[in-house]
């Protein structure tokens, strides 16, 4: 066969030199637009599990790499004067020069040709390399091949708001190194690290707002290493800052829905890009090159095709999920001055964590020194603001109390409101609602949500959907309220909702968001938009008396709540539902008082709200749920996210119960472990409301590392407890927490947990230890 790469970086490189090296009679060859010696940039960094992948594909590229490593174990961040340190990392960084050439050396090895200097026109590539049996597209991120065939690769391209450069400098440093810099005109992050010896990569990171008031200028070199290097003074240490290329520029996010046209197949920054901040660029391109190869190698001769397929199977998920993590990384970067009032280990914590790939428990099994301090800060501040006293206990932060009025709960975890449908033609409830809530409260969580539960008949979202409209209801609520405060220390939530145009449907496991076949009831919403265009009823446009009914009908729905025992009260706000159709643009058509504006469109709901708040008991906490993205072009935005919250709250609302999406039938949510937090996270930072996290979250680790980095107050589970009713027992058994209370006739069952999970425990972290990936430093492991 023959191969012709055209882009001759690392990922390119890779490629050719692994599939030349398996298959020498193959012709495979590079060309690249720039000389053999030019590289922009300084450093790249690789992790050790990247390291162990390189030494078993190609030992001897590994080993001239190894030769220049500058390895490091420790991660340093520099904020508001302190150093705090976290070990146990293992990356190492090295010139990008020097991989280049010896990748190049290594392809020269075994016979791939390099042709430097050789620019090739998108349009002859087909004509130019005739002869190619496969054309590899690794031209980078700009990449005009990509640009060319667009209709065919499908990129989509988002450029970030951030403002950031790269620039060098001579000053060793034996660790990475964040240096948090505040400025008149805010944050400047330098993000910073050795790659060989006497050279360090800098890289300046802050907001627009920031480098347009320091006067930046994207093409001068010069005045910007002027200004930042009187900005690091302290930090550069008398070293000076070096220039390559060293232009002003904003992330471009790029990723291609296909990655193959016919002969030609992508590579690299071509197809998918990963924020630097994850340090993902160059270990991506690399990765991704081996996967095509082994490709390649095993189905090119016999089709092409297969072959382009198996590469995509292999690495369509993984370069998905390490850009979703470099995602949310460059998120927090992009408002890392929300978390500039933390105390110096939280926004530790938040920085180490701030991509969701690393948890509580992850640090604790590389440096467990750093959590331990990060703790001891989080229950002497907990200590100061309530007076609850953990600091001897340190049972985690997941099983500390919170309270909301007059609310006190025995830990953060919330069983989240999950319909159930089993509800009887009139809304009654049944025994499996007793058997479901009660169980639950037994499994040691601290507040429990009813599920959506609806103030009238036609508010239903299905005929399996309970309500609270009646006496027999409101009792039947009772028994199972008085059952859990009897047998155990959780609290129970009501959640009250309105379908709105998404009601008279069939349930959640016959084919949800579709009319029933038969007895439709009339639907409401904020304008006359159905659902499904031509398959869902048209709702009515709520008008005045409309909006008197459901305020009352809300009303009597509170009033019932009290009387049943309920503990906190929630507005559903969220998902599409009635009230928040008058929420989202796309589902407000209104021209009137109601719609326009987001204060506008906020103001049936808050009417709504203000009256259930004027009969719910003052001692008694409300939250409300809203979708703070609805995942589509057009809908709401995070500074509508922050006047609603800000409006409830003003209004008596104690907790925002941050949901997101389901508001539109073509919403394209961006799924992924605690997909939704970072909503949350924004809320409890800017309007700085009290706030509870819910969607894909699944592990204890992940509850205490929401909960140490700020981005909620509680954390609710909804998939997870309905297989796992004792997931908070056992999680209390996982950290040894022993401040939380178990019925009685349980005890023996938690003394068992306590001593078992332990043992299981240990050896778990045991056999973590063991399969950490070597040390590549010289010397070291190897």
């Amino acid at each position: 066969m023959k191969i012709t790469v055209v882009g001759g970086g690392p990922g390119g490189l890779y490629f050719a030199l692994l599939t030349k090296k398996a298959r020498p009679d193959w012709a495979v060859e590079i060309y690249e637009q720039n000389a053999a010696d030019d590289t922009f940039g300084f450093g790249v960094v690789f992790s050790d599990e990247t390291l162990d992948e390189f030494l078993s594909r190609d030992p001897d590229s590994y080993e001239r790499i190894r030769d220049r490593f500058a390895y490091w174990d420790d991660v340093a961040i520099h904020y508001k004067g302190e150093e705090i340190r976290c070990g146990g990392n293992g990356f190492c960084g090295t010139s990008r020069m020097y991989l280049l050439q010896a990748l190049q050396g290594r392809c020269r090895d075994v016979g791939v040709e390099l042709h430097f200097g050789a620019r090739i026109d998108p349009a002859t590539l087909q004509t130019r390399f005739a002869g190619s049996d496969i054309i590899v597209a690794a031209d980078g991120i700009n990449s005009p091949i990509r640009e060319y065939y667009r209709e065919a690769f499908k990129p989509t391209l988002s450029i970030k708001s951030n403002r950031f450069c790269w620039m060098g400098s001579t000053r060793p440093m034996g660790e990475f190194n964040y240096f948090f810099r505040e400025t008149p005109h805010g944050v400047i992050c330098a993000h910073t690290y050795q790659y060989e010896a006497n050279r360090s990569t800098w890289v300046f990171e802050m907001d627009e707002a920031c480098w347009q008031g320091h006067g930046f200028s994207e093409q001068d070199e010069e005045g910007s290493r002027h200004k930042l290097a009187a900005l690091f003074t302290r930090e550069l240490d008398g070293h000076p800052l070096l220039l390559n290329r060293s232009f002003w520029r904003r992330f471009p996010r790029i990723f291609c829905e296909n990655w193959s046209h016919d002969n030609i197949v992508m590579l690299g920054d071509a197809k998918a890009s990963a924020h630097y901040s994850i340090g993902s660029g160059t270990k991506l391109a690399m990765e991704c090159g081996i996967a095509l190869s082994d490709a390649v190698l095993a189905h090119a001769e016999q089709s092409v095709e297969a072959a382009f397929a198996a590469y995509d199977a292999a690495r369509r998920v993984p370069c998905q999920v390490v850009q979703h993590n470099a995602d949310v990384s460059l998120a927090w970067f992009e408002h890392m001055s929300r978390s500039f009032d933390m105390e110096p280990m939280q926004f530790a914590m938040t920085v180490m964590c701030r991509a969701k790939s690393v948890t509580y428990d992850n640090l604790a099994l590389r440096d467990p020194d750093f959590v331990a301090r990060a703790d001891t800060e989080f229950y002497d501040r907990l200590y100061r603001e309530t007076g609850d006293d953990y600091r001897k206990s340190r049972p985690t932060p997941m099983f500390t109390r919170f309270r909301l009025r007059g609310l006190e709960l025995a830990n953060r975890v919330v069983m989240a409101p999950m319909a159930q449908y089993r509800a009887d033609q009139g809304g009654n409830l049944t025994d499996w609602h007793l058997v479901h809530y009660a169980s639950h409260a037994l499994g040691g969580v601290g507040l429990i949500f009813a599920e959506m539960t609806c103030p009238t008949t036609n508010a239903r979202i299905t005929p399996g959907c309970p309500g609270l409209w009646t006496d027999a209801q409101e009792a039947q609520w009772a028994r199972i309220v008085d059952f859990i405060h009897a047998n155990s220390r959780a609290k129970v939530a009501m959640q009250l909702g309105h379908a709105g145009r998404k009601g008279s449907t069939q349930v959640g496991w016959a084919k949800p968001d579709t009319p029933l076949e038969e007895a439709n009831w009339p639907l409401v919403s904020a304008s006359a938009v159905a659902w499904h265009e031509a398959v869902s009823q048209v709702p009515r446009e709520l008008d005045d008396a409309g909006m008197e009914a459901v305020v009352a009908d809300f009303v009597q729905a509170t009033r019932r709540a009290d009387r049943a025992g309920f503990d906190l009260l929630e507005l559903h706000c969220a998902h599409g539902y009635l009230l928040a159709s008058f929420l989202s643009p796309l589902t407000n058509r209104r021209t009137d008082d109601y719609g326009g504006a987001i204060e506008n469109r906020l103001r049936f709901p808050l009417r709504v709200f203000a009256a259930m708040r004027a009969v719910w008991p003052a001692a008694k906490p409300m939250s409300v749920r809203i979708s703070a993205s609805d995942w589509a072009e057009g809908g709401i935005s995070e500074q509508d996210v922050f006047a609603i919250s800000q409006a409830f709250g003003e209004a008596g609302c104690d907790l925002i119960d941050v949901s997101a999406g389901q508001t539109v039938p073509h919403q394209s949510p961006v799924y992924g472990r605690m997909f939704q937090v970072q909503f949350a996270e924004a809320i409890r930072n800017v309007p700085k409301m009290a706030t509870m996290t819910v969607g894909a979250i699944t592990e204890p680790a992940q509850i205490n590392t929401i909960l140490h980095t700020r981005r909620a107050d509680l954390v609710a589970l909804g998939r997870t407890h309905l297989w796992n009713p004792y997931f908070t027992h056992q999680a209390e058994a996982w950290y040894g927490a022993r401040n939380q209370p178990w019925p009685e006739p349980y005890w023996p069952g938690r003394n068992q947990a306590h001593s078992e999970t332990a043992k299981v425990r240990e050896k778990q972290v045991a056999l973590q230890k063991k399969a950490k990936p070597a040390r590549h430093e010289r010397g070291v492991g190897m």
